[in-house]
Parts: C-alpha cells; structure tokens; sequence
C-alpha cells in the first residue's frame, strides 16, 4: 500500500525539533524515528516537513530505501542538510549501512528523519538493523508512533467526501471498520462516493462496501508470502472477523496446535496478522478480513465456517448470533436456524429487541424458508418487534406470514395480534390494524385467551381516530373478562395498562388509582414491560389534563422502567410527551433543537416522532415563523393528520385554524374548526378538545355561527362533566371569553367587553396555576384588550395608515391603566419566553391605545441611518417569514405601511432580500445600521 497524496494527516510539523533545527532554533543535530502502520501517513508527514521554510544552508535530501536508485555518496554528506529518509523497512544491508553512517554523521544545523512500518522490520523494533548503532553523544535522538485518526477526524473526512448527510452511526462504523488508518479511510469513502446506486448514507452500505483496492493487495500479498502450510491460520482470522483467542485460531485453522502456533508466528512475523491485545489476534484493519475471505475458494470457505460455528459454541456465553452466521456460511441450514432461534430468544430475554429483530427479519426474507421453520421464528419476530422500534420490513413479512393457510390457528392469531399492534402503534396504518386485531381477538378467543385480551385490551386503546369511547369502553369490558379467565398475570397487567390510558385520558375518578395498582416492582420482565407501558400512558394523559407535577413523575419512573424493561417504543413515547410538558410548562431554550434532534434520531419511524413535530410547530407559530409552522404541524407530509392520535391532530387543528384567524382567512379557519371538532366529538374523549375549543369557537363566531359555537362550548363543559381535567376547564373558560367578546352583546353597551375580559382573566388565573406561561399570557393580553377596547370609542382599524387612530384610554380610568400595564407586562413575557409573534402583537396593542404623536419630539432620534423600534419589529416578523399581510394583521398596520416599513429596513441593513435581511438581524435589530 503505497502513502501517495491524497492523505491528508494535520501532524503539527512545524511543532516538531525537526523544524526547529531548519529554524535555527537549535545547533545540536537531531534524529527523529518516525514508525507508522501502512497507510498511517509517514510519507505524507515526510512531505510537509519538506515543505517547510527553507534555508540556503540547510538543504532537503530525500532517501527513499529499497527502490534501487542511486545511493547517497561521499559528495552529499554536506555539513547541514535535512535527511528525509522514507521506507527503512525496506532497505538491505549495503543500504542499511551507508544510512548508518550518514545518521552517524550529522553535523550540527542537520537533521534526519527516518519513517519505517514497524510491522515489516526485519528485526523487530530496530529500524537501522540488529547491529548495536553509536549515536554521538551530540546528537538528540527521538522516535514518535503515528496514531490511527480518531471517531472526528474520520467524521471530519466522511463529510468532505461524502457530505453532511454521514450520521454518527455510519461515521463511528467507518472508523471501526477500517481501523482509522488514513490511506484505508480515505479509499473507503472514495469507494462510497463512486458506488452506484448513490450512496444514500446508511451503515448497511457501510457494511457491504469490500477492501479498497489498496488495502486488498496488501493483506493479500501478505498472506501469499507465507509458507502455504502457513496461511490457514490468516484464513481463519479471516472467517472469525474480530480479535480472537490463540487456542480458537488454531482450532479454525485445523492445523492443529503444534502447526498452528508456528504458523501463527510466521504470520505475525510477516504482518499478515497482528497483535491486538493480550491473547487477541486479526487484522490490523479490520476491513482487510472480507479481502481474504473473498479470495478463498468456496468450498474451503464453508470448512473454515463449519469450524468456527463450532469453536463460537463452545464459548460461554454462547455468541449465538455468530454461531448462526457461520453455519449458514458452512452450509448447514438445519443448525443455522437452530441457531438463529436460540439468539432470538437471547437477545430478547436481555431486551436487545433490535438485535433479534435484524436477526430474524433477514433469516425469514430467506427464499424456500420451510413453513414450520417460519411458524417457529416469526412469533419471536413478532414479539420483539412490538416492543421495539418501527421497522417496515417486519410487517411486510408477518402480513405475508399470517396469509398461510397452513399455520396453525393459535399461530397466525399470536401474529395477527403483533401485526396490527404495529400496525396501529408504530406505523399509523390504523384502519388496518384494527381489523387485524378484531381478527386476532376471534381467531385466539378459544385457543390462547390470554392473548385474545391482548388484542381486545388494545382495541380499548381511545387515541386513534374512528371509533367511539363507547366502543373503546366495550372491548375494555371484554379483555378484562378474558384476562381474568386466562389466569396468565403478564396479560392480565397488559389489559390494567389499557384500563390506566383510558381512564386517564377521560378523567375518570378512580384513574390514578388504577395506575397505583400496576406492578412497577414486578421480577417477571414480561409483567414490568406492561407496567411501563402503562405508567407512560398515565405519563402522557397527565401532560394533555395540564397535570404537569404529576406528569414530571411519572415521566421519570415510566422512562426508568422501560429502560430496565427493555422497551424502546414505550421509552420513546414518554421522550415525546417529555416535549409537550417542555412546551406547555414554558421549558423553551433549546426546545426547537431536541424537537428536531428527536425527529431526526427517529427518521424511519414518523410516527413515533409526532409529538416532536406538532410541539416544534407550536414554538414556530409563536416565533412568528408561519410557512414553518404550517409544515411542522402537517408532519411535513410523512403523516396526514387525519392519521394522527386524536389529541394530536386536535392540537394541530388548533394551531392551524390560529394561524388562519391571524391571517384574516375565515372561511379556512371555520372550515377546518368544523372537521376538527367532528373528529374529537366523535371520539368522546373531550379532555382532548382543549387546545382546539377557543380557536374553534373563534372562527365560528366570526364566520357568523354563534349558535354552532354556544353549541361547542356546552358540549365541551358537558363532556368533561366532573373530571380532573384542570387544562380542559381553563380552556373552556377562555372559550366562554372568546364568545363573550366577538358575539354581540344582548343589550346595547359594552358589557359584553367587560364580561369577556372577566372570563379571559379567569382564564389566565387558571392556566397559571397548572403552570402554562404561555397560554397563561395569551389569555391575560385578551383581558386586557378587552379592557380598553370597552375603554375607548373605537378599535384599531388595521387597514388605516395610521399607526394611532384609536383615541386612548381615559387616564384618570384605573382599570384602564391597569390594563396598559397588564399588557406591558405581557409583552415582557412573551419576550423572555421567546414567543416573537405574540410580543409584536401586543406591542402594536399598547401603541394603539396611547396617544396620537404628532411630529417628533425635540431631541427624539430620528433614527435615519439605524432601524427604528417599529421598523425593527416589522423586519424580524418579515425575517421569521411573514407576509406584509400577515404583519399588518399582526401589528394593526396597513399593509401598504408594512411595505414601506420592510422597505427602509432593507436600505439600512443594506439587504437585498428578505433572507438577507434575516441574516442582517442574527445579531440583533440594533445592530443593523446603513452602510
């Protein structure tokens, strides 16, 4: 493996006594020993040191050994020169000696730098040879070792290569595999980058990709320069791919131990092989193990496996997974399977579900799989996958599965049970896993009750959209009988978990006595990864009822126990509910990242990920940045919200119709207030209205169906009866509000103003205690616009061009007053939670009730060549992405005025587009200033 440009090795050379010497820093002469795998950078590090400044006394002289040029001569031993002596490996003895005596005789201003690979010395650690070496006593003698590159510097190339799309995962395999030697890094990701099709980025394409062509000829060239009784054992590390024990080497080579261990040394001699640990032998690059592998033939290949797959069995514990690979490899398909059962079972007792998922996934994608070999695995499948993550390929194989005929009924009804169980809970395909579960529930009725109230435990589940909670409340009725009868306690705490999310979800008063009850103590792992599910449910049912201490609590002992349980899905779960207590409790810094980092982490499971999406367009409709709400809280098109869990989408549908009220588009938010409200009527769970009802009612009102309206708000107070369901309550009364303050009054007057603040107070006092600062501040700015809209003889007229047309309130008016300071106060929380949109707005309130301006007053800035405070706030709401319109409803603005505001914030920031003006604002609004 020749070390050509191409590897690019930061080693600080200019740090180095070498450089010091050139720099004449230093008299004394120095040697500097420079040892380097293959591929580490040592001819590379040669270069830059050649490529320091130069002086005219101190000449480069390169040696490169062993290519059968021209020896250095008596003529070039000048008094001062710089050594750069490449490959000492690889020099005979004539060459040996003339080096020997140039070292020897560097004069004072000289240097000498002398690189070599360790592992092909023909004297090991004695680069020069075995005959003792007289350094004079002048001369400063040192020797360094090049290090592999680390996990970053490799991240650092993959990116260069191939782009900011490498995740950490792929990254870290990248260094594992090629053992973060530079030469071998970089024709790896060279490989990656010209592979067709494209590489998209995954680490099973990490994993496929063989040797680079480099890498191959040298392990092989290696390997066919041993003796060939010699080289079963470098075949052997090849087939057991990983640091291995003596005695197991030599037991897969079938050399025999005598043989074997001097075949052994033979290949550690010849760096076929190498050291790695104590009692662990390989390759010095992993990756060089699928060269050799490749070259042997086939049938020497599957004897070589059949003897690994034995000696992996006689480890404790048994690696069983390996073991299956080797038999598979061997030929041996009866033992394979055998053994692909027993690491299912494993890896699923020690709560790898993922493991045994990959597993079985590949062996039951196995073309002419007998069907009592796939009766056998695909319930350990099934299992595993219920609780582990999403993946897309074990539902394509348990649908097919459970389409035999000639499984036995108890069989395909267990698979139907975990099918639609994924079905519903991790792909959002919930139409299709419900029937698979009524399905399950008949076909396992007779044959395995415990599992029939599984299934019918999970139709009691109330969150996906289309059936009723009097339906849920019937199956609920019908698992618990059928728990009871199993006699099985795993079943029967999977149906009390069901019981815990239906009624905490609607408030039911024995609810959190329920969750009491579940076994968080339990021994039986099967019976503590139900309780976990169940304290996430209750978890996730305290955050939507606004019960946010409870919630924090049981977040951290339900997170714990799935954990310790072992269950990725449920643990999952609880992050995203984590997200929506961040959000309502106002834990905003650093919100929108963890919202995107889980959605990330989750990119192959959406659903998962819904909460991290509706609370990430939550934060964006706040922060005034629209366009991104809007495909936030769509999902960003990997989910519709129809698909979504119902107080999901309702949540969503909040936003939603928010946003299209601020924009003035009435017949949108009504229509979308209608559909939405159908849906969580339909469901009957009506805790869950309470971040739809007030924008609902809203846009009702203002497309000029009061009626509809009062109709929502009974059904709404009537639904949540007398349940503990303090966030619903508070919404409900910010709904009455709403209604109040939009509808006319009954009598001439304001008093419908006055009432409507009234409420809207009693809102704010509400959502205070749960806390929610929030929703809180949004309720307490309508009190106060409340107050002086009845205060004053008109409201703002938000298509006037000018800023001030409203008269103000009376001064001598305490309530009035009171109202002012209530909003200034609002517009300094709104700040400090970083909501920008709701700080503009009620800033443009307060401006419009105070009193007119006329002209400027003496020694008022005039603020020609800096943003002015109304053009600061106009810019960063047309930075965040709204249009003129949306800021002129926003602000009480024409938006003819916006337009000119946005105008003369662009000439001062000397921006030429929008974007531009956003980057112009990073660091702040009073910063920018006209060039």
């Amino acid at each position: 493996m020749s070390e050509d440009d191409g590897v690019i090795v930061a080693r600080g050379s200019a740090e180095w006594p070498v450089a010091r010497v050139l720099a004449g820093e230093r008299a004394e002469p120095v040697l500097l020993f420079v040892e380097g795998a293959a591929g580490e950078g040592k001819s590379h590090l040669l270069q830059e040191l050649a490529d320091l400044p130069e002086r005219a006394d101190t000449p480069r002289r390169w040696w490169r050994c062993g290519t059968g040029g021209r020896p250095p001569h008596e003529e070039d031993h000048i008094p001062a020169a710089l050594w750069l002596v490449d490959d000492a490996h690889r020099a005979d003895g004539n060459e040996l000696g003339l080096l020997r005596q140039v070292l020897a005789g560097l004069q004072p201003g000289s240097a000498a730098v002398v690189t070599y690979r360790p592992e092909e010395l023909p004297v090991a650690g004695l680069p020069l040879g075995a005959s003792p070496m007289t350094y004079p006593s002048r001369l400063l003698v040192l020797r360094r070792r090049l290090a592999p590159w680390d996990e970053e510097r490799v991240r650092q190339a993959a990116v260069q290569a191939l782009g900011e799309s490498c995740s950490a995962e792929v990254v870290r395999r990248l260094h594992e595999r090629t053992g973060g030697v530079p030469r071998v890094v970089v024709d790896l990701l060279a490989d990656l980058r010209e592979q067709r099709p494209a590489f998209s980025g995954t680490v099973a394409e990490v994993e496929a990709a063989g040797a680079p062509a480099r890498l191959a000829e040298l392990v092989l060239s290696r390997t066919h320069a041993l003796a060939a009784e010699d080289r079963p054992v470098v075949w052997a590390a090849a087939v057991l791919d990983g640091p291995v024990g003596r005695d197991e080497l030599i037991a897969v080579s079938g050399l025999g131990y005598a043989m074997g261990k001097s075949a052994l040394l033979r290949a550690l001699e010849g760096a076929a092989l190498a050291e790695l640990g104590e009692d662990r032998y390989g390759f010095a690059v992993p990756l060089a193990a699928s060269a050799v592998r490749a070259a042997l033939p086939g049938p020497v290949r599957q004897d070589f496996h059949g003897r690994a797959a034995r000696a992996l069995g006689r480890r404790q514990p048994v690696p069983w997974a390996a073991v299956a690979g080797h038999h598979r490899a061997a030929g041996d398909r009866r033992r394979w399977i055998n053994a692909v059962e027993k690491a299912a079972e494993s890896a699923a007792a020690a709560s790898r579900h993922q493991e045994a998922i990959t597993l079985l996934e590949r062996t039951l994608a196995t073309p002419g799989l007998p069907p009592q070999v796939r009766a056998r695995l695909a319930p350990l499948l099934a299992r595993s996958a219920v609780t582990g993550l999403r993946s897309d390929q074990t539902v394509e194989v348990l649908a097919q599965i459970v389409q035999d005929a000639s499984l036995p009924a108890a069989v395909r009804g267990e698979l139907r049970l975990d099918l639609g169980l994924m079905l519903c809970n991790q792909m959002g395909r919930y139409h299709e896993g419900w029937r698979a579960l009524e399905t399950a529930a008949v076909e396992l009725r007779e044959v395995r009750p415990g599992l029939a109230a599984r299934a019918m435990g999970a139709l009691s589940s109330p969150f996906w959209p289309g059936n009723s909670l009097n339906v849920h409340r019937e199956w609920l009725v019908k698992a618990m009988a059928a728990a009871d009868a199993s006699g099985d306690d795993s079943m029967r705490t999977a149906v009390l978990a069901n019981r815990v999310a239906l009624a905490t979800s609607c408030a039911e008063p024995d609810a959190w006595e329920l969750v009491r009850k579940l076994p968080r103590k339990s021994t039986d792992p099967a019976c503590a990864g139900q309780a976990a599910r169940g304290l996430c449910n209750a978890a996730d049912a305290a955050v939507w009822l606004g019960l946010h201490e409870r919630a924090a609590d049981l977040l951290e002992e339900g997170r714990a126990l799935s954990a310790r349980s072992g269950a990725p899905y449920f643990e999952h779960n609880a992050l995203g509910a984590q997200l929506l207590q961040e959000w309502w409790t106002g834990q905003w810094p650093g919100l929108a990242k963890r919202c995107e980092d889980f959605v990330a982490a989750t990119a192959d499971m959406p659903l998962i990920a819904s909460d991290a999406y509706v609370v990430r367009g939550l934060l964006a409709v706040a922060q005034g940045d629209w366009g991104e709400a809007a495909t936030w809280l769509s999902q960003r098109g990997t989910f519709g919200r129809e698909d979504l869990p119902v107080p999901l989408a309702t949540t969503a549908a909040g936003a939603l119709i928010r946003l299209a009220l601020a924009r003035q588009e009435t017949e949108t938010a009504e229509r979308q207030a209608r559909a939405a409200w159908t849906v969580v009527a339909e469901k009957g769970v009506w805790p869950w209205a309470a971040e739809l009802a007030p924008w609902a009612v809203e846009a009702l009102v203002r497309a000029g169906d009061g009626a509809t309206a009062r109709a929502m708000i009974r059904d709404f107070a009537q639904g949540l009866d007398r349940g503990d369901a303090p966030a619903a309550r508070a919404a409900l009364i910010w709904s009455r509000a709403v209604l109040a303050e939009k509808e006319p009054p009954a009598e001439p007057g304001q008093d419908g103003l006055l009432r409507a603040a009234e409420l809207y107070r009693e809102a704010a006092a509400a959502y205070g205690e749960l806390p929610r600062p929030y929703t809180q501040t949004v309720a307490a700015e309508a009190a106060a616009r409340c107050v002086l809209a009845a205060h004053t003889d008109a409201g703002p007229d938000p298509g006037a061009d000018d800023e001030h047309t409203a008269a103000p309130p009376d001064p001598a008016d305490a309530s009035a007053l009171a109202a002012v300071a209530e909003l200034e106060s609002c517009v300094q929380r709104f700040s400090d939670l970083g909501a920008v949109w709701d700080a503009a707005r009620a800033r443009a309130l307060l401006r419009t009730r105070q009193p007119v301006r006329k002209g400027r007053s003496p020694g008022r800035p005039s603020h020609a060549h800096e943003l002015s405070p109304r053009e600061a706030e106009v810019a960063q709401l047309a930075a965040s992405g709204l249009t003129n319109r949306e800021i002129a409803a926003t602000l009480h603005l024409s938006p003819r005025t916006v337009e000119q505001h946005v105008a003369r914030a662009m000439r001062k920031a000397g921006a030429l587009s929008r974007r531009a003006l956003a980057q112009r604002l990073e660091g702040g609004p009073e910063t920018v200033s006209a060039p």
